[in-house]
């Protein structure tokens, strides 16, 4: 599975009004995979793909047996920009 969900947040959702959609992605997905997928999976023309990876965050908390440290894990988020006056609508099937 490349494409695991589209992030809907408010920077995101600004980027949409030009056409850009951003995606959490599998991590050892490639630019190539993650166009064919967004194309297959909407039925849109992607002209390119920008993808960034963020590193897991350290959180730590305090039990009674002690402070417990771990990490979350890191994700990775691809922007696709579509073709001219091409649209994705997310919320169609809400």
């Amino acid at each position: 599975m490349i494409l695991k969900k589209p992030l809907l947040t408010e920077k995101f959702a600004a980027m949409n009004e030009v056409g850009k959609y951003a995606f959490e992605v599998n991590i050892k997905a490639n630019k190539v995979e993650i166009k064919k997928a967004v194309e297959k999976l909407y039925g849109v023309t992607v002209e390119k793909v920008a993808t960034m990876k963020t590193q897991g965050k350290v959180k730590s908390k305090y039990t009674k047996s002690g402070a417990v440290t771990g990490r979350t894990s890191s994700k990775k988020k691809a922007i696709v920009t579509l073709k001219e006056g091409e649209v994705i609508d997310f919320y169609s099937s809400i």
